[in-house]
């Protein structure tokens, strides 16, 4: 099935001028603010947003609100990526342009692993305590087990452990288990606390979301505890969790439902306020996953600060699966 006429001549419209062609580049490869395209690209706001505007309009661009916070990312509607990646992988970088725009958008990254470098460094040997302000830890981790079920686990890989909770936990249920975070000093104290609780099959290692340091298809499970909301690229340590698993192998995912507390981006470092159920799942099938369970955690009482958990179990099928399954029901605690 291929793009109407009328359809297409409104995306060639759309790339047919140069700062609308930079952005669809950059915004090919990451979710990205206004406040960033205007640094990478050296415009002004205004020019920026009227382009976008355009760019959504069309439908090759997708908006979507955190708190205060918009962000654009590339649609992804498979006639219309079909369209603009052709598009796309004929264009030559004659004078360089596209080349820094990739520079800049890599000091934009940076920027923000720094800052999140930064919280995790400031806040290590509280990081615990931090946490628990968020959420009511005991019934999360306790939903976590319900949705695992009681199986055995030949082996753990917890991604993003900070001091090792998820470690802990699962230890009774596991053979082996390996915890990945970046942060020298949440793995000092992840150490300090397996030494401490006699966890010898459990270990921890300095690594990078993105790149994790494991073979390809070795985790029976694979845990993203409360660490999407921290990265540039969700969807990217999805796929790379994805592809750590052995096939029948499941994945684990337990973060922070949508919510407007911007003192969680101003003050602790988080680039997403939370996830919608649509989004989560989108992003483990397009990793090739297919989604089990989606449990929904609502705050208890009268705070309005509380926030709403989701955990989400997938698995890797042992055959290939189709990446548009079916929305699976949501399953409320």
């Amino acid at each position: 099935m291929a793009a109407s006429f009328d359809a297409t001549v409104e995306i060639l419209k759309a790339l047919g001028e140069p700062t609308r062609l930079r952005l669809v580049m950059l915004l090919s490869s990451h979710d990205l603010t206004v406040s960033d395209l205007t640094s990478i690209l050296g415009q002004s706001q205004p020019r920026i947003s009227r382009h976008l505007k355009l760019l959504v309009e069309s439908g090759v661009v997708h908006r979507y609100q955190e708190g205060a916070w918009a962000y654009f990312r590339r649609s992804d509607d498979a006639l219309i990526a079909t369209l603009v990646d052709a598009l796309l992988s004929g264009v030559v970088d004659e004078d360089g342009r596209l080349a820094g725009d990739r520079e800049k958008l890599e000091h934009v990254r940076l920027e923000r692993a720094e800052r999140a470098a930064h919280y995790f460094s400031r806040n290590a040997e509280q990081w615990d305590r931090i946490r628990s302000l968020h959420v009511p830890d005991v019934e999360v981790e306790s939903a976590l087990l319900d949705v695992l079920g009681d199986e055995n686990i030949e082996s753990v890989l917890d991604i993003g452990t900070g001091t090792g909770r998820l470690l802990e936990l699962l230890s009774p249920r596991c053979e082996r288990s390996l915890g990945i975070d970046a942060s020298r000093e949440m793995l000092s104290i992840a150490r300090a606390k397996l030494d401490a609780a006699g966890l010898s099959r459990a270990s921890v290692r300095q690594g990078d979301a993105y790149r994790l340091p494991v073979p390809r298809g070795s985790f029976e499970l694979a845990t993203l505890h409360q660490v999407l909301h921290y990265l540039d690229d969700p969807a990217a340590a999805i796929r790379e969790a994805a592809a750590a698993l052995a096939p029948g192998g499941r994945l684990a995912i337990v973060d922070f439902a949508p919510h407007g507390l911007e003192t969680l981006r101003t003050e602790h470092a988080h680039l997403r306020l939370g996830f919608s159920i649509e989004t989560l799942s989108a992003y483990a099938q397009a990793a090739g996953l297919r989604v089990e369970t989606i449990r929904a955690l609502p705050p208890k009482g009268e705070r309005t600060d509380a926030l709403t958990v989701l955990v989400l179990l997938a698995r890797r099928p042992h055959a290939a699966i189709p990446l548009d399954p079916a929305a699976r029901p949501v399953e409320a605690a």
